[in-house]
């Protein structure tokens, strides 16, 4: 390509001579410098708590925690019926639910179905509400002979029946004027015992009605009951019978009445109760109140103890970091099971059974977060922007907590907030084993209920049932709720989910 020189000069010549008019300063009257940031600066942990919102599922399961969170703190105090309360005359009382009755669904409705005989039949036939609902009658042969046998719903409640009461004259008088007053008869007569035929039913309340040695009832023309109750010289029912020189007075009650008279509510527990009679929706909530408060004082005083024993080993190193790896190894090698029942046979005596059981999860639960810390030092503090910090004259304080702690974050909190499912697990399996014991009238826990309901698992799976799922989605949750904080609070992750 040849070059034409002429033109160029003339080009040249062209430019030189504008006027210096036409030019104008740019930037004549204003000041250069830094401009003002539009938006405003985001920290370490807003933007991981806005990575963490991005995870739906962990933000889920957060809001799942903060739920059986709030059901074991408000459960208790909402609940008619108290944690604290039981009555043995409803073992085993199946679950129900208001709504469910009051719709006619057909479930948790606090029944169950059973298939009996005439003797059984006529037993919870002569309760009032205990049959619900006849199923089916029908014949079958029992050892050569042919038995009639019905399927029939039973409600749990209902089928207490009557109970005796031992009451004194004033606690009689008061209870005949609740019952003028409320219109809930209380009060029905009192048994002949003379006039039972059945050995079995001696002493037995629900059995007011004549029967053959058998159990079988006899019935009038009309099908119904005959009644054997005590009838004075004037035939006249008797509705107590006088002890004590009339001090006290035996009667016989309609036990779903009396507990409104004492409670001022039927008997109708959401979750059914245990084997002492405990209303399992609010002793439940009493329960994870216990584990949830101690695994989290646990995780809290486990992760302080960790980072600062963690940091020293992993920043300075030496023999400081020799000789805790060696404790915690001798720490690690000890068996949990037989320490704890060590210190549950020497100790729970004279401190209590909750503050050994946490002494002794403070005991072995500050390793593992030690360790992690340890790692993510060593880690860290060889990262250039560490050795920049130090080359600057930073502290070794403001190394750790301000270099080293941050980015090491994500693995330490997912590490505290693991320990916490590990610590309800470690206590449930402590107390299912039956090697704590935490069962009393004002205590209880997650474990605690799992082993005193495993001997009724095929009869009253409710038992279990509640208990079982309230700890496998509280475990779940947490897991994954952990994972996450990890997620958003790891440095290197930042950007990965665009």
């Amino acid at each position: 390509m040849n070059f034409d020189e002429k033109k160029y000069n003339a080009q040249f010549e062209q430019y030189m001579n504008i006027p210096d008019e036409k030019f104008q300063l740019a930037h004549k009257d204003e000041k250069l410098g830094e401009k003002k940031l539009q938006t405003k600066p985001v920290g370490f942990f807003r933007d991981a708590m806005g990575r963490f919102a991005k995870n739906k599922g962990s933000v889920i399961c957060g809001f799942i925690l903060l739920i059986l969170a709030l059901y074991a703190i408000i459960a208790p105090i909402v609940s008619p019926y108290s944690a604290t309360a039981y009555d043995g005359y409803y073992s085993y009382a199946l679950p129900k639910n208001s709504l469910c009755v009051n719709l006619g669904l057909g479930f948790w409705d606090g029944t169950s179905k059973q298939s009996m005989n005439q003797q059984t039949y006529d037993y919870y036939s002569a309760i009032p509400g205990a049959v619900t609902e006849v199923i089916s009658e029908y014949e079958q042969t029992d050892a050569g002979k042919t038995v009639k046998m019905y399927d029939v719903k039973i409600d749990s409640y209902a089928k207490v029946g009557f109970a005796t009461q031992l009451l004194t004259a004033a606690e009689f008088e008061q209870a005949m004027a609740w019952q003028e007053e409320s219109g809930h008869q209380l009060f029905y007569p009192v048994i002949d015992e003379k006039k039972i035929k059945n050995r079995a039913y001696k002493n037995n309340p629900n059995v007011w009605y004549s029967h053959n040695p058998k159990g079988v009832a006899d019935r009038d023309e009309n099908g119904n009951f005959i009644d054997i109750y005590k009838r004075d010289k004037e035939g006249n029912v008797q509705m107590y019978v006088s002890k004590m020189k009339g001090a006290q007075y035996q009667c016989r009650v309609l036990y779903s009445e009396w507990y409104y008279y004492q409670h001022g509510v039927y008997p109708s527990f959401l979750f059914g109760a245990d084997n002492f009679g405990y209303d399992i929706f609010s002793r439940l909530a009493l329960g994870a109140r216990l584990s949830l408060i101690l695994s989290i004082s646990v995780a809290s005083i486990s992760l302080v103890i960790g980072i600062v024993i963690g940091a020293l080993e992993g920043y300075y190193g030496g023999w400081f970091d020799l000789l805790f790896e060696r404790i915690k190894e001798i720490l690690w090698e000890i068996p949990t099971v037989v320490f704890m029942s060590l210190f549950q046979i020497y100790l729970a005596s004279k401190v209590g059974p909750i503050v050994t059981l946490f002494f002794c999860f403070i005991f072995f639960n500050w390793i593992g977060t030690s360790s992690t810390v340890r790692a993510q030092f060593y880690r860290f503090k060889g990262q250039e922007y560490v050795l920049a910090a130090r080359t600057l004259g930073a502290k070794d304080s403001r190394i750790i907590f301000k270099h080293i702690l941050p980015n090491a974050a994500g693995f330490i909190i997912t590490t505290s907030v693991l320990s916490i499912p590990g610590v309800i697990f470690t206590e449930a399996n402590m107390t299912y084993l039956g090697i704590v014991n935490l069962q009393s009238s004002t205590l209880t826990s997650v474990g605690t209920m799992l082993n005193n309901a495993q001997s009724a698992l095929s009869t009253y799976p409710h038992a279990i049932f509640f208990p079982a799922a309230f700890i496998a989605i509280l475990l779940i949750c947490f897991n994954i709720f952990g994972n996450g904080l990890r997620d958003a609070f790891n440095p290197s992750l930042r950007g990965a989910e665009d």
